[in-house]
């Protein structure tokens, strides 16, 4: 059976992650309160975050910056600038 979250990004019950997909106290909070819709859209950020940044992610910066970017856009909702992205009007 699917498991039930409440979504704190899309501010509904949906379904959760089949496991935790993020490591640490950080992965735990998506874990509880993310559910699989409201990660797959960081995915797709978080894909045109690191190649617009030519992140890499062997390096700790880049991967506290991701870090960074992926708890507000989760937790807080705010969108991450993206060089000539434009965020879908609701």
């Amino acid at each position: 059976m699917a498991r039930t979250v409440n979504c704190v990004h899309l501010n509904k019950e949906a379904d959760g992650l089949d496991f935790q997909l993020y490591p640490g106290e950080v992965g735990k909070r998506i874990f509880d309160n993310i559910s699989k819709e409201a990660f797959s859209l960081w995915q797709k950020k978080q894909t045109m975050l690191i190649n617009e940044n030519k992140l890499n992610m062997m390096q700790a910066n880049d991967r506290k910056f991701l870090e960074e970017k992926m708890v507000a856009f989760l937790f807080e909702g705010i969108e991450p600038t993206i060089e000539g992205y434009v965020p879908p009007t609701k």
